[in-house]
């Protein structure tokens, strides 16, 4: 089980890029312990494949730009395929620890064009009313299937016909998934590209988080006016073009004071934060720390 601090994208699409998910065997399990992130968030991302989680311990809360949804220690849930989400600790909740299969359905539902994947794969990852599922330990309806997603995880690597196991494993939770959803999925779901506009400017400023950035340069990306594009944001992620591009390049800072040695001043030349001084004032109102204090205390887990 990988233990994953951060988050990389794929060159081009920028969706997030999953090490270890090989066509052959497209899965892969982790163990992220948010307090070891930097800002103890993961940041807006989407992925084709889908992402089943367990909550070990601590509380976590998923957003998208339609909801947010807390997760408790004991909880679990699914993501699904190409929903744009982001995760954070809950405030003064230390100790936050999650458990995730992530995969491609092809993992469970075969070639493309079988009748699994006809019957209980295409319905579920194409219904946009489905962003995700959550079940609660206080839910007796929802015992059952956490129960199996938490034992899913005891599948050691090792183990005789692992894969095989996996595979039954996560097929048999899908199954029950798949049940739970029937009432939404006979729901008329209606297909939003504003998300897909959104992703798109999301990309260009995944790409030039570096340079000096214009709202009209980032609507331009996404085919759209200024308008819509501060629109957009404001809607769907409470926050403006800017802002968001601010605390885009304090994220690439932290990653790069507790990942490199590289001076503080090129640090924030290299995350697009300018001087030395406009880059330790910014850092400060975000964080309060100094990017120097950040990086001791990071070093000696003190954050």
């Amino acid at each position: 089980m990988k233990n994953i601090c951060s988050v990389k994208f794929r060159d081009g699409s920028k969706e997030e890029l999953l090490p270890g998910l090989t066509p052959d065997f497209p899965y892969i399990a982790s163990f992220v312990e948010l307090d070891k992130h930097a800002g103890r968030f993961v940041p807006w991302h989407w992925h084709k494949e889908v992402e089943l989680f367990y909550i070990k311990s601590g509380v976590l809360e998923y957003y998208t730009p339609e909801k947010k949804i807390v997760f408790p220690a004991g909880s679990g849930g699914i993501i699904n395929s190409n929903v744009l989400h982001m995760t954070k600790t809950q405030e003064n909740v230390n100790n936050t620890v999650q458990l995730l299969h992530i995969f491609d359905t092809s993992f469970i539902g075969g070639q493309s064009g079988s009748k699994i994947e006809q019957k209980f794969i295409i319905p579920f990852i194409t219904a946009p009313q489905i962003e995700a599922l959550a079940f609660y330990p206080d839910n007796p309806e929802h015992s059952d299937v956490l129960s199996m997603i938490r034992e899913s995880f005891n599948i050691k690597n090792d183990s005789y016909a692992y894969e095989l196991r996996l595979r039954s494993a996560l097929s048999e939770i899908w199954s029950r998934l798949f049940l739970f959803s029937e009432p939404l999925l006979k729901e008329k779901g209606t297909y939003d590209k504003t998300n897909d506009e959104l992703k798109m400017m999301m990309i260009y400023i995944y790409e030039h988080y570096m340079e000096k950035i214009s709202v009209s340069e980032i609507a331009n990306y996404a085919f759209i006016s200024e308008r819509k594009c501060f629109r957009i944001f404001h809607e769907r992620l409470h926050t403006t073009p800017t802002e968001f591009i601010k605390n885009y390049r304090l994220q690439m800072a932290c990653n790069m004071l507790i990942g490199s040695r590289e001076a503080i001043s090129s640090v924030g030349h290299a995350c697009g934060l300018g001087s030395n001084s406009y880059f330790g004032k910014v850092f400060r109102e975000h964080f309060g720390y100094s990017p120097a204090e950040y990086r001791q205390k990071w070093q000696n887990n003190d954050i």
